[in-house]
């Protein structure tokens, strides 16, 4: 399959709110926002959109409106995780997990969204040479 864009959509009970919290502290810029439906995209990663949709719209398929968001993850790479884990705290966002160090070469630290979403902000660092070792690296 060939596409030009990927994007996702989340069910949330207010894409107020989901619209702020992707505006305010990952830098995406909203282009669309019909009360039930709010447009994100990022002006670094053109090819990403972030959608989100009334939960209970009509838009959804009848079995799918009404399901929580759960068993996702987003990801975003960053270059100094623990700078973005100071300013999320500094700004007031609640961090799940910690910052830590993984011994297979991640530093990383994760908050939840207005939706529920699990987010992980994480850099790559060197891995652990016994880790590897151990766990055929």
């Amino acid at each position: 399959m060939r596409f030009e864009k990927l994007g996702i959509a989340v069910l949330t009970d207010d894409t107020a709110a989901s619209s702020r919290f992707y505006t305010e502290h990952f830098g995406f810029t909203q282009v669309a926002d019909l009360g039930w439906y709010v447009s994100l995209h990022h002006p670094e990663h053109p090819a990403y959109v972030l959608d989100f949709v009334q939960r209970g719209h009509e838009s959804m398929p009848a079995g799918f409106r009404t399901q929580d968001t759960a068993g996702l993850c987003l990801a975003f790479l960053v270059t100094d995780a623990a700078a973005e884990e100071a300013t999320l705290r500094e700004r007031g966002v609640p961090i799940t997990a910690p910052l830590r160090d993984e011994p297979w070469g991640q530093r990383r630290f994760n908050v939840h969204s207005p939706e529920g979403i699990l987010i992980e902000v994480l850099q790559l660092i060197e891995p652990n040479p016994a880790w590897l070792a151990e766990n055929g690296g």
